[in-house]
């Protein structure tokens, strides 16, 4: 038998009661899942495949007007030399405004820049490379088994290409001595992610036995997800379910889309606020695709304000990242078997807006 533990709950949410639910579907084009997309030569190194998998996204704004798109790439990704960064960029792997460019485009102030890094290319960072880091945390909830964190927006979640230091399981490493055990060497005691510019909450296990677990939890759609996202437009229904499959979109490769073939995605919405051109939502996940709430929002013509992969590249509001915080995060405890629920507001920076919106009323 499992030992129990004396924690209590930080928080406990009120449920709603039933709503109306207006449902959208869609069908596309199949799931591309698993092909081989591409080939990039490696100077000194054997053409290797770009295969369809778990990549490295990088995103940025480019804050140098008429700067080459090589250069500032090379600036934000340093690791990656010139010649290599031109390499990408003709095989397709870096896009400014969600398309295509070549080495000389010249970036104008803001443009949303992504570049996609395979992991058969260039990898993520190692277990034995890991760091452990003074940053500090924003800890919601702890015991001997887990940790709740309150993730600020800016930092990733494990280290990556790109981002080797400064990433949550940095933290986290420096938080709990030991850590290293528990699951993937690269990636210790992380359950599931949430985007670098997505604030809000995550939990972190102590030990493999607990990760594992709670991976199974959120497997078995068992886990409580719900977001709070500023949207372009006035959302008409008061509440409503996108169910529409995502895949890897077949001709912007570094963006997901909503597509026949693709995973199952489920997403439920309720409008708390309405204003002149955006609205105030509530979002609870009963999957977690990659940039689910992103792309399901910007699919239904809302996307989310300041996302600059999916959104509109003029934005309306001063705001230096995508409006989406993760606000609830509610599971059962892999060691006692009692329900944890946790509640964060937005932090300042979303708040800011919403009270500037509200008062403009």
């Amino acid at each position: 038998m499992r030992e129990r533990c004396d924690d209590s709950l930080l928080s406990e949410l009120a449920r709603t009661g039933p709503v109306d639910e207006a449902r959208l579907f869609f069908s596309g084009s199949r799931d591309l899942a698993g092909r081989i997309i591409g080939r990039v030569k490696v100077q000194g190194a054997r053409d290797i495949d770009i295969i369809e998998t778990e990549d490295t996204v990088i995103e940025f704004q480019a804050q140098v007007e008429g700067e080459r798109i090589d250069k500032l790439v090379v600036a934000r990704v340093p690791e990656l030399s010139r010649s290599a960064v031109q390499k990408f960029i003709r095989g397709g792997l870096v896009t400014v405004n969600g398309k295509e460019v070549k080495s000389n485009y010249r970036a104008r102030l803001g443009d949303p820049v992504v570049v996609r890094v395979p992991p058969g290319l260039l990898g993520e960072a190692k277990g034995g490379s890991l760091r452990a880091e003074p940053i500090p945390l924003d800890v919601v909830y702890e015991d001997d088994w887990l940790l709740v964190v309150n993730k600020p927006a800016g930092m990733v979640v494990h280290p990556a290409f790109g981002h080797d230091s400064g990433t949550l399981v940095n933290a986290v490493l420096a938080h709990v001595p030991g850590i290293e055990d528990a699951g993937q060497p690269e990636r210790p005691g992380i359950v599931h992610r949430l985007d670098m510019e997505t604030s809000g909450l995550i939990v972190v296990a102590k030990n493999g036995e607990v990760r594992s677990a709670l991976q199974e939890e959120f497997k078995e759609r068992q886990v409580k997800k719900s977001y709070l996202a500023l949207v372009e437009g006035q959302v008409t229904a008061g509440n409503g379910i996108i169910e529409a499959a995502i895949g890897r979109d077949p001709r912007r490769r570094k963006r997901m889309s909503v597509m026949a073939g693709g995973r199952p995605a489920v997403t439920h919405y309720r409008v708390l606020e309405r204003f002149e051109g955006n609205t105030y939502l509530e979002l609870e996940l009963h999957t977690g695709r990659t940039h689910q709430i992103r792309v399901h929002l910007a699919y239904i013509g809302h996307p989310v304000v300041g996302d600059p992969v999916y959104g509109y590249r003029k934005q309306r509001h001063t705001l230096q990242r995508q409006f989406l915080h993760a606000t609830r995060l509610g599971f059962r405890h892999p060691c006692r078997e009692d329900t944890l629920d946790f509640m964060v507001p937005l932090p300042d920076d979303l708040q800011r807006v919403l009270d500037e919106l509200r008062e403009g009323r």
